[in-house]
C-alpha cells in the first residue's frame, strides 16, 4: 500500500472517531463510555450529579460526571476522592444527562 493512501485512511478513521464524540462532552463517547479519566480532584461544588456507564462498556469501574454548565467528564470509581464524593453526589435523574 502507498503511504499516501495509508495516511489518507488514517485522516478519514481519525475524522471518523471525532464525530463519535459528544459535542459538550470532555472524555465521554455518545455511547456513553468511557476511555479518557480526570485524575485530578474536581470540586464538589461543580458536580451536580453522576450516572453510571454503561455495561457494554470495557471500563465498568468508571462514572459520568455531569458538571456546572452541562458539561460531562469520566472518572473512575477507584479513586479514593471519587469514592469519598460518591457518598454526596446523586445519581443524574432518567437516562440522559
Amino acid at each position: 500500500m502507498k503511504p499516501i493512501t495509508v495516511v489518507l485512511v488514517c485522516l478519514l478513521l481519525d475524522g471518523l472517531w471525532l464525530q463519535e464524540v459528544d459535542s459538550k462532552s470532555m472524555h465521554v463517547s455518545s455511547s456513553n463510555c468511557c476511555y479518557k479519566f480526570v485524575e485530578k480532584r474536581i470540586s464538589l461544588q461543580k458536580i451536580q450529579c453522576y450516572r453510571n456507564t454503561s455495561s457494554t462498556c470495557p471500563y465498568q469501574k468508571s462514572l459520568i460526571l455531569k458538571l456546572i454548565g452541562g458539561l460531562q467528564t469520566c472518572v473512575l470509581q477507584t479513586k479514593p476522592w471519587v469514592r469519598a464524593y460518591f457518598k454526596r453526589i446523586k445519581p443524574c435523574p432518567g437516562k440522559e444527562i
